[in-house]
């Protein structure tokens, strides 16, 4: 039996999408900023609680483990809470999890405490990273032109804002539950305020107050769990799974390859990194209207052979040179897949079903990221670190050969901008 695809709603007014989109933008923001802002006080919190790097890392998985929860249950709390509850509450627990942390890292130091507050906060940052997807590449879809990789960059520049605001705190001597906790208090409220302007949409089943029949959530839930037989969504988690590879290798493993693999100081190191940065992040704000021009599918395959040539410059050149050329091609060449997965698993007739398909490639993704860069240390040390790095270029061709999955299917855009 054919499902009954729900009605959508009316092309609303461009005011009402900018605003959408701008808040958008601000929950991206805040997910950065949230980051960068404890990971910044990660030395301090270390020494306050007395653990060695070994422990640091099992600390941190605390945080990685309940952002996976966070990313399999987001798909249920936007079916039963709707957007704009979903999104505040998870970024409130966001910003309880800071303050715990600040807590057990300072003024009352205890592992404890810093596990259930990174627990929290991991939990928290995981389900509000499908929703404001969700929510983005709905905003995207009824703006008529791509933003999403904009808005993965304004992720970016949370995080920017974030390591400095921690870097002006550690400098004035703030403590850091002061500084975590104006954080988390800026968070909390930015979040509550933001969330205002983006719509209750019946399609969805957001608004209490409509008289169409709701669907029981325990209904869409299972319904959502149909998605990951989808073999279309299943090769848009490929597309993902390459690419998200080669940003997470190359956000641990890149200044020290440069360093360990090719004789390079701490200081080109560390120079090399923020090259990648930079790159990664221009080609996010400035690749939008590319999407719009030349379609997924072939900036997908551009971006995987950009990649792959830039992964083959840092990997086999010798000339300085030609190493920073081709970390600016491999950061420009992972740049889009995430945000343009994320927009394809969404670009779906029944919105229903694109919190689940998001919430799909995002754990496709976010597995790459945790599993990669230990993997590709494994390899390092084994055969070299630069020779470990060659994983990625079979990944990243792999990525390139999946991405016809990313065709648009919601026809031609309807509107050219706001």
């Amino acid at each position: 039996m054919t499902e009954t695809p729900r009605p959508t709603a009316a092309a609303r007014p461009t005011r009402e999408l900018v605003a959408w989109r701008n808040a958008i933008f601000t929950i991206f923001f805040l997910s950065g900023l949230s980051l960068a802002s404890w990971v910044a006080r990660l030395p301090a919190i270390r020494d306050e609680i007395g653990v060695s790097t070994q422990g640091v890392g099992l600390v941190i998985l605390a945080m990685s483990i309940s952002s996976i929860l966070g990313l399999i249950g987001a798909p249920w709390i936007m079916a039963r809470f709707g957007a704009r509850l979903g999104m505040s509450g998870v970024l409130v627990i966001v910003a309880a999890g800071l303050v715990l942390i600040g807590i057990g890292g300072s003024v009352a130091p205890s592992v404890t405490l810093v596990v259930v507050g990174l627990a929290l906060f991991g939990f928290g940052n995981g389900a509000v990273d499908v929703m404001m997807n969700v929510e983005g590449a709905e905003a995207e879809r009824e703006l008529g032109k791509t933003v999403m990789p904009l808005m993965h960059a304004f992720f970016s520049f949370g995080t920017v804002a974030g390591a400095s605001l921690a870097v002006a705190a550690s400098a004035v001597g703030l403590p850091v539950l002061t500084h975590l906790a104006i954080i988390a208090a800026l968070i909390a409220v930015t979040a509550i305020i933001a969330v205002r302007f983006v719509p209750v949409r019946e399609e969805l089943g957001d608004d209490p107050h409509t008289d169409a029949p709701r669907e029981p959530w325990g209904v869409r839930l299972r319904r959502s769990l149909r998605v990951w037989a989808d073999p279309r969504l299943l090769l848009i988690g490929v597309v993902m799974l390459g690419m998200s590879f080669a940003e997470g290798s190359a956000n641990d493993w890149l200044a020290i390859a440069a360093v360990d693999g090719h004789g390079l100081d701490q200081t080109a190191g560390a120079a090399m990194f923020t090259v990648f940065t930079i790159a990664i992040t221009t080609a996010r704000v400035l690749g939008g209207p590319f999407i719009d021009r030349f379609g997924r599918v072939a900036m997908l395959q551009s971006m995987s052979i950009i990649g792959v040539a830039g992964l083959a410059l840092f990997i086999f050149s010798s000339e300085p040179w030609m190493i920073v050329t081709g970390t600016v091609l491999w950061g420009i060449g992972c740049s889009l897949a995430f945000p343009v997965g994320m927009s394809a698993a969404a670009d779906v007739p029944d919105r229903a079903d694109a919190a689940a398909r998001v919430s799909a490639v995002a754990m496709i993704g976010y597995c790459a990221f945790l599993v990669g860069p230990p993997l590709i240390g494994f390899l390092g040390e084994v055969f070299g670190i630069l020779n470990g790095l060659i994983l990625l270029l079979g990944l990243m061709a792999l990525a390139g050969l999946a991405a016809p999955a990313a065709r648009e299917r919601s026809g031609p855009r309807a509107r050219t901008g706001a």
